[in-house]
């Protein structure tokens, strides 16, 4: 009997010693890794991945529980392929991007992640999807695709600076999406009977160069294109306008916040939590060749009174009664 004892005794030893090694060798459950291309920096971008935080924890998940975000900042648009490469490496489980330059770069380092673009131009013009509803391939998500919103922004600098006829138009030429835009402007710049300045900005050391050639062609209102760039430096944007006593519309939603005059388009961080919808239909196992494109159905004019104020000029009244949100 004490022999036997004395053997179950070693038998159980052994069998707590190679227990935790059993126990690490069972595959754990994977927490999917979802990488965000972003271009700037997340000190001014901040409100944009919050934003897609929040949208994900509206639909029950929790980071390092249920998900994992890696955001990844590109401080100018070229390095955004160099960040794709890099999570496609990484192998997450999704990619989200921000504007047409970011989700190109993703589309050509991988066709097997999906890639859930929070923001984008015209996906089918540019190649990225086959059709809105019915993307065909890795690529879904929401898209602006509405460059006659640029005539819209027109008209309200027309109506915000009475009398003007040339108006400098800031855009980034990198952005695929850029040429549609600047071609909506003109034709609709026609029409106003006003003239168009396109200043390009690539990069950091632009801007100046930019605001002087403004200054010397006798544009005496700024119009702000969409782009992930432009968005960026926006805060920058706004004080070389006012500095050079340019009245400026932007297209990008938080431009009148960060000190411009106005800005009508869709909410940026609107999107970006949308975006989290996409996501979780992913993780659930929807192909994004089946998710439908999704466009704004809702469009914010923001009107910055203090700016006018800096600038000498009166906001109509109606103008003011029709603006979303009034920055005094």
């Amino acid at each position: 009997m004490i022999e036997r004892r004395g053997l179950a005794w070693v038998i159980i030893a052994r069998v707590l010693l190679i227990a935790p090694s059993l126990i690490a060798a069972q595959p754990s459950q994977t927490v999917p890794q979802v990488a965000m291309l972003l271009t700037g920096s997340s000190s001014d971008g901040d409100r944009m991945t919050a934003a897609f935080r929040a949208g994900l924890r509206d639909l029950g998940y929790v980071e390092g529980r249920n998900i994992v975000v890696l955001p990844r900042w590109a401080e100018t648009p070229q390095r955004l392929s160099e960040l794709a490469a890099e999570v496609v490496r990484d192998n997450v489980d999704v990619i989200v991007t921000q504007g047409t330059p970011a989700a190109r770069a993703a589309k050509r380092a991988t066709n097997t992640i999906p890639i859930v673009m929070a923001t984008s131009g015209d996906p089918v013009a540019l190649g990225l999807v086959a059709s809105l509803a019915r993307p065909g391939g890795n690529v879904t998500g929401n898209t602006i695709l509405a460059p006659d919103l640029n005539g819209k922004r027109l008209e309200l600098i027309r109506d915000l600076v009475p009398g003007i006829s040339r108006i400098a138009v800031l855009a980034n030429p990198a952005n695929p999406a850029t040429a549609v835009d600047i071609k909506a402007a003109q034709a609709a710049a026609k029409g106003l009977g006003l003239l168009l300045q396109v200043l390009e900005v690539r990069e950091q050391k632009d801007f100046d160069r930019a605001f002087k050639a403004a200054g010397e062609s006798g544009a005496t209102a700024l119009l702000v294109q969409a782009d992930p760039f432009i968005l960026a430096n926006r805060a920058r944007i706004a004080k070389l306008a006012v500095a050079s006593r340019l009245p400026a519309v932007g297209g990008i939603s938080g431009f009148a916040e960060a000190g411009g005059l106005a800005d009508y388009g869709p909410d940026i961080t609107a999107m970006f939590r949308r975006a989290a919808t996409y996501i979780d239909k992913i993780l659930k196992g929807a192909k994004p060749a089946d998710l439908p494109v999704e466009q704004p159905t809702r469009l914010e004019l923001a009107i910055n009174t203090r700016t006018a104020k800096a600038l000498g000029l009166q906001i109509p009244a109606s103008i003011l009664l029709r603006a979303d949100r009034v920055i005094d």
